[in-house]
């Protein structure tokens, strides 16, 4: 693996920007050769810069580290003493602002491999991953390999490593090295979900993005954990014009005049719309004569290469909007428009509007990422026309820690669509599910059917018998944990069944029984 740069030239850097720390000592090893950067001891190899960083970090982590070849460490000052006392053979870094530090080396240290390859960036409160998937599938239409990565709250993908998400934008170090395996294997670029978490807290600095989206903007992640403020959100999400190129902005969310303000200090920006007026109002790329088919969504698209029809291979209507920001994406990016009808048609992105059918053409199950209120608008709202004449089952809970005011307008939102709401586990972490549950079922509107089962496989059971007692029939909607197959208890990741697989074990049952 080639090096990218020495210990003594990450000092210079971080001295250019005021960011090195008088507590530095590089222990006269200024030549020593760098290849990468971690902060997780786990995959620390030989010739990293290891980062200390975190409220949790321990001492043990920093001797894991330069015993697997870590030739140097970055750390805060309040740190410094102590992991001297610990490693003082190593060359340490100190920063002024670890952060800002952390992200300015992981890219040095990694050889900005964004230079290499091309980065289609999104963020939004809703349909980061589903256009994130569309943009995977269209551009891996018609091949045989994949031809990029993908990074989001799903999944990530590089090249070279593959594994369920923890975190919708990683931490510096893992971003770069994602990065940087995505040039080595030789793919095109990479697909990514920019959360408002990783722009505030400088992840994603240094990173030069070809195309950044803004889908939309929604009250979510106000916590004091998170966003103190919805205008702290909002100017978090905005930041991502500051690194990239090309803007594509949709036109029919709220707040759309100050996105564009923002998008104009890129070169160009593009819009979308799917409203009535779209060509009115100038957009560039927007939608016509959409038309709900089972399973599925067919629509007049119209732009700057013409007018024609596209389908998308999954129901909910506000797909289209989705679509628009992939289409719009990939006419900035020169992706061919075979491609892009090719990708649309077969796309599918787990554990999102995922059409779960059984046996009685009645009954049938929607699994969905859905897990705040601008998301459960479109979706509700999607499904009462998609579904018209059957009973609306929910089944969601909220997560612990965070997000608190998902616990009210959650209930809120749901019971102006829902027949029966069954509350339940959701990602707990160090919350009671119990007490989150009795929480929700408080904010629940009076003459709203609902029901808490903490369990959610046992919730999931109730509700697929509640589907098939229902007269007309019913839509079961599996809100929230989508594909994943980790629940997040405590300090853990528990291993655990994806929503799908329960519903199909437990129709199985019901009509066996």
């Amino acid at each position: 693996m080639p090096a990218y740069t020495t210990v003594g030239a990450l000092a210079a850097l971080l001295k250019e920007k005021d960011l090195l720390a008088e507590e530095s000592d590089l222990k006269g090893r200024e030549a020593l050769p760098v290849e990468g950067a971690d902060c997780d001891s786990r995959v620390v190899a030989p010739g990293h810069v290891f980062v200390c960083k975190g409220a949790a970090f321990k001492s043990a982590y920093l001797v894991s580290a330069i015993e697997s070849g870590a030739v140097a460490y970055l750390c805060a000052q309040e740190k410094a003493a102590e992991l001297a006392k610990t490693c003082p053979d190593a060359p340490v870094l100190v920063a002024t602002d670890l952060r800002r530090a952390m992200a300015l080396v992981s890219a040095e240290a990694w050889g900005h491999p964004d230079q290499d390859i091309e980065i289609l960036g999104i963020t939004g409160t809703k349909g980061k991953s589903t256009v994130a998937y569309m943009l995977r599938t269209i551009i891996d239409a018609g091949v045989a390999a994949p031809q990029v990565g993908i990074m989001g709250s799903i999944d990530t993908f590089d090249g070279i490593e593959s594994f369920e998400s923890v975190n919708t934008t990683p931490e510096a170090p893992d971003l770069w090295r994602h990065l940087a395996h995505t040039r080595d294997a030789g793919l095109r670029g990479m697909v990514m979900e920019v959360s408002s978490q990783a722009l505030k807290y400088d992840r994603v600095d240094e990173l030069h993005m070809d195309v950044a989206c803004f889908l939309n903007i929604g009250r979510d992640h106000i916590s004091p954990i998170e966003h103190p403020s919805f205008e702290d959100y909002f100017e978090s999400k905005l930041r991502i014009f500051d690194q990239a190129r090309v803007a594509v902005v949709g036109l029919d969310m709220d707040h759309a005049d100050e996105v564009l303000a923002r998008a104009s200090r890129c070169e160009r920006v593009v819009t979308f719309s799917v409203a009535d007026d779209a060509s009115q109002r100038g957009a560039d790329v927007w939608a016509s004569d959409i038309r709900s088919e089972r399973g599925g969504i067919t629509f007049e698209v119209h732009s700057a290469r013409g007018d024609r029809t596209m389908h998308v291979s999954m129901p909910g209507l506000f797909n289209v909007d989705n679509a628009l920001a992939a289409i719009a994406m990939c006419e900035v990016a020169g992706i061919a428009d075979e491609c892009v009808r090719e990708g649309l048609a077969h796309v599918r992105v787990p554990g999102r509007m995922e059409l779960v059918e059984t046996a009685d053409p009645k009954v049938c199950a929607l699994v969905d990422y859905a897990h705040n209120k601008l998301s459960y608008q479109r979706f509700f709202s999607s499904v009462s026309k998609e579904f018209a004449g059957r009973s609306v089952i929910a089944l969601f809970g909220a997560p612990g820690g965070k997000a608190f005011e998902r616990r009210r307008e959650l209930p809120e939102e749901a019971s102006r669509w829902a027949d029966l709401i069954i509350y339940t586990e959701e990602d707990p972490a160090h919350e009671r599910v119990e007490d989150i549950c009795a929480e929700m079922a408080a904010n629940t509107p009076d003459g709203q059917a609902y029901e808490v089962i903490c369990d959610r496989p046992a919730a999931i059971a109730r509700a697929v018998d509640a589907a098939f007692d229902a007269p007309n029939g019913a839509i079961v909607c599996l809100l929230a944990k989508g594909d994943e197959t980790l629940q997040h208890v405590g300090d853990r990741f528990v291993p655990c069944e994806t929503d799908g697989a329960i519903f199909e074990r437990e129709v199985a049952r019901r009509l066996k029984g």
